[in-house]
């Protein structure tokens, strides 16, 4: 019975270990395509190691036209969008976080059912309005539609993240002369620094990869973002330049792991809390 028991057990440990490494080879394969037909001359769908390793792949596609000036738009419409972001929704959390009251928990669920709203379904009338307010083809628009699609899920995020700071410590400031938005400045939003970070990639990233928005809203092909022009690489009856779309995609990734690289440390150091307040 014991050696059964055992038999069972080791097949139920190997099923789990073939079903992660199966899992794994799900995300390690297209990552091991990337890498390897940026640097193969001939690459084609296969996954196979380059007969010479070379980067004029690279140097095809790190030109202005078609690397630097799309990645420039990308900067400034998320890094405009991710800033309006963050900041909107620390002040949109901190009412709701910190004072009480019956429309709370509808407005939340309301945040909540916004969160699920598909962006295909509300393109249509935002597309509209940007016409008529003259918004269309432009960058701010753009940034602000960004701000505007993210701002229900940070709200939530950032809300969550703020009901972990003790009150006590608000109070302590407020008994000193502070005023609530300078509570929410110098302690608040300085002790939950890895919320705030979680809140920054989050919406940083969902709006770099996103490929639907600056297509629709803006029409100037020295506009559009990396996002969009990742498109120019899919050419007529299906030919497609498989090398350089790899080494514009390695290219195209480097901003958002270095995000990650930055704020790594702050979201694996948890709330500095420890001693802030005493009982």
């Amino acid at each position: 019975m014991p050696r059964s028991l055992a038999s069972r057990r080791t097949t139920h440990r190997l099923a789990a270990d073939a079903g992660l490494l199966a899992l794994a080879a799900a995300f390690v394969l297209p990552l091991a395509w990337v890498v390897l037909s940026s640097l193969d001359t001939g690459a084609n769908l296969r996954v196979k190691v380059p007969d010479g390793l070379t980067l004029d792949n690279f140097d095809a596609v790190l030109t202005p036209e078609i690397t630097f000036t799309p990645l420039l738009n990308s900067l400034l419409l998320c890094g405009g969008g991710t800033a309006l972001t963050v900041g909107c929704a620390a002040l949109a959390a901190y009412p709701l976080s910190r004072f009480r009251s019956r429309f709370n928990r509808p407005f939340l669920l309301t945040i909540l059912f916004a969160t699920s709203l598909p962006i295909t379904a509300i393109m249509v009338p935002v597309y509209a309005l940007f016409v008529r307010v003259n918004l269309i083809d432009t960058m701010q628009g753009t940034i602000f539609f960004f701000a505007a699609s993210q701002l229900p899920f940070a709200i939530w995020l950032m809300k969550n993240f703020m009901d972990g700071v003790p009150k006590e410590l608000e109070e302590a400031a407020w008994t000193d002369g502070a005023s609530s938005l300078q509570s929410l400045l110098r302690v608040v939003l300085p002790l939950m620094g890895p919320g705030v970070a979680v809140v920054t990639v989050f919406s940083f990233v969902m709006m770099w990869g996103n490929f639907f928005v600056p297509f629709m809203l803006l029409l100037s092909p020295d506009q559009m973002p990396a996002s969009v022009s990742i498109n120019d690489f899919f050419g007529n009856r299906g030919m497609v330049a498989y090398g350089q779309l790899a080494a514009f995609s390695i290219v195209y990734s480097t901003p958002v792991i270095l995000l990650y690289v930055l704020v790594a440390r702050r979201l694996g150091g948890g709330f500095a809390l420890s001693g802030a307040v005493k009982g």
